[in-house]
């Protein structure tokens, strides 16, 4: 269905794209990112044959090591808990901010109500 030079020009495309960019070349491309998945294992097991080279056999991409693949999954892990521990500081700041507004306003109510009578 696809050819092999397609699917390897999405997958670096992909793989290059920002976090937050990668699903708009899915959409782009009418894509399911179990496509560009199946596509990345076949390219890492050299079952992808791309352009030919200068001798005329198909190029290949070495394999990655073990060691390399934990690498990446690591380095996606670790920009993935980064921008969650972001958007948790933001949040904290933001609710620290919403709790100082709601203590000030209930200390104005307090000070703003008349004396009750007995």
């Amino acid at each position: 269905m696809f050819s092999p030079e397609y699917k390897l020009a999405i997958v670096a495309e992909y793989e290059n794209a920002p976090n937050g960019e990668k699903g708009a070349v899915l959409r782009r491309e009418g894509l399911y990112s179990s496509h560009v998945i199946e596509w990345a294992r076949a390219r890492d097991a050299g079952l992808l044959g791309g352009d030919e080279t200068d001798t005329g056999g198909p190029a290949r991409r070495p394999k990655r090591t073990a060691e390399e693949v934990e690498l990446a999954r690591l380095r996606r892990q670790n920009e993935k808990l980064q921008a969650d521990l972001k958007k948790t500081r933001m949040a904290l700041d933001i609710m620290g901010k919403a709790h100082a507004l709601l203590e000030e306003l209930s200390e104005s109510v307090d000070d703003d109500l008349p004396p009750k009578a007995s």
